[in-house]
């Protein structure tokens, strides 16, 4: 395929220069009609690409089939039968591969480190997850990707689901042997899902983890805008193989999608496949120098440590993409979200992730020596500012026993079930109604459908008085959790 075509660029490009005008929605015309201080700030441009997909980009029957070809075009060329395009993020993506391998089917094997749009996708479908166990790293509190074993144990313990889910990389960077995996599930005939949402650039450079679809993953989810050049929201999620039905597949996308969708996500995922075809290479090889040159460079520094050997001890990690620069700030008495709290307010830079102990800087092939070096002097920076900064509240963290929590009924059942707030600490022993999520990383700790346990909820306590965030529950002080009611 001629990988120098953009299809839904050139046809947003061709629908400039014919001059058409559209009597449909978008109801602000190319910005006609947007405030005059929303188009300053948000820019012309924005406003002028933003068309519809059909009856405006393409015409009513999408006959011109810009975006099928963009799919085609990327689908060659990261190695996958298929890919489709979707502006909801990889967030549907995922809900979509689940729902189509295992809905109406009973079981699924999840890794227990999935992310909260995952949990969405059982409580939509009436799912029962089987729960992979992660390799829980009692040391670092890092879920690390479940081995082979770990994969290989629940077929043995439930042979008839219908298919396996892993996250692969995690959001601290460190990836699965999916290719051992892939094996394990293809040998009993059944799908492997690959949540890899931090993963879009994999296919493009052989220094980085393995791809999934060049390990043999049936289907995978990547999140454009999180490793690409999209806009945030774009996602494609990519398939192979004849384990999982295409056509079902696109259709419970549609069930969820939007059927408004933006014409700039989607140029912006097609010009982002020709721009990594062309210059992919390169871009990544210039990322990762100026990442390893990097985190030497903070790793130099007193009091942070940017943690590699340890995420990928025999116990840990089967590869670990090394743009993902994970610090830990022990050594300066802090907390990370002290940390980023701090190096947002007064250095003006955000961090990718935070907890109690650390912070993530996500490098791209946007990066170059000048952000490097205000990263670095904003650590330092930091270092000097440590001492002035309160001693951050202790925050009890669980055993990995205490982690895995009982699961007792159907998350769709436990979450549109009769249900009733109660004080925390009256939750323990409780079955959970709602879903318990620090974000970022955003992987639950609590799950509907899950016995709650002291532990946790002490954890959960402890971590918002250090700063933690929690966005799911419907209260988030967690001065109430919402339970099943008995």
């Amino acid at each position: 395929m001629d990988h120098n075509e953009a299809p839904l660029l050139d046809a947003l490009d061709s629908y400039h220069k014919l001059d058409r005008y559209g009597f449909t929605p978008p109801g602000h015309r190319q910005g006609r009609g947007a405030d005059p201080r929303v188009r300053n700030i948000l820019g012309p441009d924005t406003f002028r690409a933003d068309v519809l997909a059909s009856a405006g980009l393409d015409d009513r029957s999408s006959s011109g089939g810009y975006l099928k070809k963009a799919e085609q075009l990327m689908a060659d060329a990261v190695g996958a039968d298929q890919a489709f395009f979707s502006t909801c993020g990889s967030s549907l993506s995922v809900k979509a591969a689940v729902i189509a391998v295992a809905a109406g089917k009973g079981d699924l094997l999840v890794s227990r480190d999935a992310h909260k749009s995952i949990t969405a996708g059982l409580v939509f479908s009436g799912i029962q997850p089987r729960w992979i166990r992660p390799r829980w790293d009692p040391n670092l509190h890092i879920a690390h990707p479940p081995s082979p074993a770990d994969v290989e144990e629940m077929w043995e313990r439930y042979p008839d689901a219908a298919g396996a889910l892993i996250v692969s990389p995690t959001p601290y960077g460190t990836c699965a042997d999916i290719a051992a995996i892939a094996k394990i599930c293809h040998d009993r005939g059944k799908p492997l899902i690959v949540d890899e949402a931090w993963g879009a650039h994999l296919p493009f450079h052989e220094g980085l983890p393995t791809w999934a679809m060049s390990a043999g993953a049936d289907v995978c989810v990547v999140s454009v805008h999180k490793m690409g050049a999209g806009f945030e929201q774009g996602s494609v999620y990519h398939l192979q193989g004849d384990l999982v039905d295409a056509a079902h597949l696109s259709q419970c996308a549609d069930l969820l999608m939007t059927t408004s969708p933006n014409a700039i996500l989607y140029s912006a995922i097609d010009g982002w496949r020709r721009q990594m075809v062309q210059h992919g290479k390169e871009l990544l090889s210039n990322a990762l120098d100026l990442a390893k040159r990097l985190r030497s460079d903070i790793d130099g520094l007193p009091g942070i440590h940017v943690l590699e050997d340890e995420l990928l001890a025999e116990e840990s990690s089967h590869d670990l993409d090394l743009l993902q620069i994970l610090m830990d700030l022990s050594g300066l008495g802090i907390s990370g979200y002290q940390a980023a709290d701090w190096l947002r307010e007064n250095c003006r830079i955000d961090m990718g992730l935070s907890d109690h102990r650390r912070i993530m800087a996500t490098m791209s092939m946007a990066d170059d020596d000048a952000s490097a070096e205000r990263l670095l002097a904003a650590l330092r920076a930091l270092i000097d500012a440590a001492p002035s900064l309160p001693a951050p509240p202790e925050v009890s963290l669980p055993s990995p026993s205490d982690l895995e929590l009982e699961s007792v009924a159907l998350p769709r059942d436990a979450f549109f079930g009769p249900r009733e707030d109660v004080p925390a600490r009256e939750a323990v022993g409780r079955i959970a109604a709602e879903q318990i999520t620090p974000y970022p990383p955003g992987i639950p700790v609590v799950v509907p459908g899950e016995r709650i346990n002291e532990a946790i909820v002490e954890y959960l306590e402890s971590g918002l008085k250090a700063g933690m965030v929690l966005p799911d529950p419907a209260d988030p002080s967690l001065g109430t959790i919402r339970v099943v009611r008995e």
